[in-house]
């Protein structure tokens, strides 16, 4: 039974109590957050848990294997390197860090330490994701050609990253995992509306050595709460639509059919338009299936789907559209 403590109790780090709290085959020890409500409420509903304001606790607890850091992106790395050279294993939330080489050393010290270093990727559980992944890798929809995100609400503003920092980690991270590669050039425009400095719509293209192309909308000053991923085959398409509650994916039998002969212009080319196929797509909560995978891969000595490896790779792909953002838009290789 792995005994974690988890840093970072509020916000999204509320759910990882949660879930922590109620897995049987891990104990959770400690929550550590600044916000005294935080903790109150905390140690009010896990009788069991105790809970501090300072995370120098944590790392110096023999009985803390591993910790999970919530908190706030800014301070990802310094947790995190702090936690590994304390000798726990690692699960820190997206973005792993704010610079490639803040991760590369994160990777640097889990290797040295033979420590568990994963990053909280969550749509790389969510069984909807792996379905599509399953497709691609199968051919289902033939040789997959582009894919285009989209992440979009109004709010929540945040002062200390952007709309891209903030959302695209996990449609970067989607991409990644299904195309099984990294991009070669970024490019990224955005724009400040609302806070000076701080982009609150992005755009930003991906473009891969075999010629596909990815692209990525996100906004937090947006009409519409979307969070959809297309993808685009030479045979078939695919919809992930994560705010349909029933019908979530679904796979279009459409494309573009070439002559098999030289023919006139018009006859070269015909669309073809088929069947909607909505299929069944497994249950389960992306953030317990996440967090069940970390506690597997310290007891089993695995290497997590969304290692350090896989932090790294979408951290650089974000800081080269950033640069991007910077330079005007001007393409970013990588």
């Amino acid at each position: 039974m792995v005994t974690v403590a988890i840093i970072g109790g509020g916000g999204w780090g509320k759910n990882h109590v949660r879930n922590f709290a109620e897995i049987q085959s891990c104990r959770l020890k400690t929550v550590c957050d600044l916000n005294d409500k935080t903790l109150a409420a905390h140690k009010a509903a896990y009788k069991n848990v105790g809970v501090t304001k300072d995370s120098a606790e944590v790392f110096a607890d023999k009985e803390v294997e591993a910790v999970v850091i919530a908190t706030d992106a800014p301070s990802h790395y310094r947790l995190a390197r702090q936690a590994l050279d304390a000798g726990k294993h690692v699960f820190v939330e997206k973005p792993m860090t704010l610079s490639p080489a803040d991760a590369e050393d994160l990777l640097r010290r889990a290797d040295a330490g033979k420590r568990v270093l994963m990053v909280g990727h969550l749509l790389e559980y969510h069984p909807c994701v792996l379905m599509l992944k399953d497709m691609v890798d199968k051919g289902k929809l033939g040789a997959l050609r582009y894919v285009y995100c989209q992440r979009l609400n109004l709010g929540v503003l945040r002062k200390d990253e952007n709309a891209w920092w903030s959302l695209a980690p996990h449609d970067v991270s989607i991409i990644l995992f299904i195309f099984q590669a990294e991009p070669v050039t970024v490019t990224a425009q955005g724009q400040a509306y609302l806070q000076k400095g701080v982009e609150d719509v992005v755009f930003a293209q991906l473009k891969f050595a075999d010629g596909r192309m990815a692209h990525i909308h996100v906004s937090w000053f947006d009409p519409h709460k979307v969070r959809k991923v297309t993808l685009v085959g030479s045979d078939k398409m695919a919809t992930f639509d994560d705010m349909d509650a029933n019908e979530k994916i679904r796979i279009y039998d459409k494309g573009v059919n070439a002559a098999g002969s030289v023919v006139g212009y018009e006859q070269s080319l015909t669309l073809r338009s088929g069947d909607i196929l909505i299929p069944k797509t497994p249950g389960g909560e992306p953030l317990r299936i996440e967090c069940l995978h970390f506690l597997e891969c310290i007891e089993k000595g695995q290497t997590p789907r969304s290692d350090g490896r896989d932090g790294l790779r979408v951290v650089r792909v974000l800081d080269a559209a950033s640069r991007s953002l910077r330079a005007g838009g001007a393409p970013v290789n990588l």
